[in-house]
């Protein structure tokens, strides 16, 4: 039998987990002062007059201000020289106010007028309006926003203001990577107690239910996501619509992770219920290898493409493929991973994108064997200034998932 996985109850396994959370240290004011301070730097080196941020993860990375879009324009405008300028219905003001981290004027718009012309007088103000001058947009940004603003004609260039945003975001501070690594922490004990209660014919829909309660046992809210899977749906990267029965030998697949202060986990384990097969064996191993090969690709420097083609040429060699061909690795051998679970940029062919000190990733070359099981091993690491370093160490091997005997 793989060593920790099954033979607890519900009850002893959840009873072995406990609050994490001691000493955890939400990001303060002065380092969102920080932030917009470098976005301006970045905004004045590339000649941009100033930056529209949708309500949403770009808000609130740069302002602390927490606010889900909608279908009203909400948001800020951030000068490269200068005050942050919020717009937002004149009813939800005191609301704004209320969330508010960084102070800044509020700019207001009843529901019969239009906020996109508020948005273009609020420049003006600014005296920022005239021929060649470039103003970024966020790229979660609807577009209903973009074509109200563009339909009004204005006297700028709309540019995509990726180039401020994610050259920021990429780059985590001490205090995003500490939030991450508990994160990752918690969710790793989640993934420990999940596997140590699993038993022949508990469901898909029960273990989710579990590492629910496990997520706030050890201080979550809840889950952030959950992705269960047993047998041949395991093969499926993002799962199938039914639940299903875990029966001795098959493969268990678990992709879960929870949010501290903001920041994101996301882990996957892969193991055997039961005595792993010697086909199952070849696959998983071939899979921490691959997993091996992208960390020690990554370097500083190096673009995010070689991480993947360094995956692929791993799988390769073990008889998967070629390129995304199955069965192998059908997408993306990783992604950038912050406040939001999917961030740039990506370890995928074609990303350019050279590594840098801060960036976050997640390693994650699954092997999808259709009709059979998939395995994905999935650990996050960062980068230092001298390479990778890992937030959780990697599946120790396919009879010691969690390196309990090692």
């Amino acid at each position: 039998m793989t060593i920790g996985v099954g033979g607890k109850t519900k009850e002893a396994a959840l009873a072995a987990l406990s609050n994490m959370t001691a000493g955890v240290a939400a990001i303060a004011a002065a380092e969102y002062q920080q932030r917009i301070a470098r976005a301006q730097a970045q905004m004045r080196a590339t000649g941009m007059a100033a930056m529209w941020v949708h309500a949403g993860t770009n808000m609130t990375y740069f302002t602390g201000t927490k606010w889900s879009p909608s279908e009203r324009m909400v948001g800020a405008i951030i000068p490269a020289v200068g005050n942050i300028q919020y717009l937002a219905p004149y009813f939800e003001q005191n609301t704004l106010r209320d969330y508010m981290v960084l102070e800044g004027d509020v700019h207001c718009w009843h529901e019969h007028e239009s906020p996109f012309a508020l948005f273009l007088s609020t420049l003006q103000q600014l005296k920022m309006v005239g021929d060649g001058l470039k103003v970024g947009i966020s790229e979660d940004t609807p577009f209903f926003v973009v074509d109200g603003i563009q339909q009004l004609q204005p006297a700028f260039e709309l540019v995509n203001a990726k180039p401020i945003t994610a050259f920021c975001r990429t780059r985590k501070s001490a205090n995003e990577l500490a939030l991450m690594q508990r994160a990752k922490d918690m969710t790793i004990e989640v993934h420990k107690a999940a596997a140590s209660m699993l038993y022949e014919g508990i469901s898909t829909v029960e273990v989710a239910d579990f590492i629910e309660l496990a997520h706030q046992r050890v201080g979550a809210s809840g889950s952030y996501f959950c992705i269960v899977l047993f047998g041949p749906a395991s093969a499926f990267p993002h799962g199938v619509k039914d639940a299903q029965i875990l029966k001795h030998g098959d493969m268990v697949l678990i992709d879960t992770g929870c949010k501290v202060a903001g920041y994101i986990s996301d882990i996957t384990r892969t193991y055997v219920f039961g005595e792993p097969t010697m086909r199952q064996r070849n696959v998983w191993d071939a899979e921490k290898t691959a997993q091996a090969a992208a960390f020690a690709a990554a370097q500083i420097g190096v673009p995010c493409a070689a991480v993947d083609a360094a995956a692929r040429r791993s799988l390769e060699a073990s008889g998967f493929g070629p390129g995304y061909d199955l069965p192998g690795l059908p997408h993306r051998t990783g992604h950038g991973i912050g406040m939001d679970i999917h961030e740039w940029p990506y370890l995928v062919g074609g990303d350019t994108t050279p590594l840098a000190e801060g960036m976050c990733f997640s390693n994650e070359p699954m092997i999808c064997v259709m009709g059979e099981f998939g395995i994905r091993l999935e650990d996050h690491f960062y980068m230092t200034a001298v390479g990778p370093k890992w937030f959780t160490t990697p599946s120790h091997s396919v009879d010691d998932p969690f390196g309990l005997a090692a």
